[in-house]
């Protein structure tokens, strides 16, 4: 399984039309990859004469991949700003 992290960055408000809280602004930034490895279930493809074999999760859905090929990512922080100045 490729693994990715990432830090998660709103920024919230309030307004008149939507008085509960509500994100206008979201900011996602990798922290870090971990790599899955090479794919452990190739898929063979034909087109006319031509074979090849690519890795699964170039064919797949994701329920059908391999676990080196699967994707998941993990939230290390959300963070939750709301700016409390009135904007003149």
């Amino acid at each position: 399984m490729t693994i990715y992290l990432v830090d998660v960055e709103q920024v919230i408000h309030t307004c008149p039309g939507e008085p509960e809280p509500h994100a206008y602004d979201t900011r996602r930034t990798l922290v870090d990859v971990i790599p899955g490895g090479p794919c452990r279930a190739p898929v063979t493809i034909r087109c006319g004469q031509v074979t090849t074999t690519i890795p699964c999760h170039r064919h797949e859905p994701a329920k059908r991949q391999c676990g080196a090929c699967r994707v998941i990512v993990t939230e290390r922080t959300i963070t939750n700003h709301h700016p409390t100045e009135v904007a003149a």
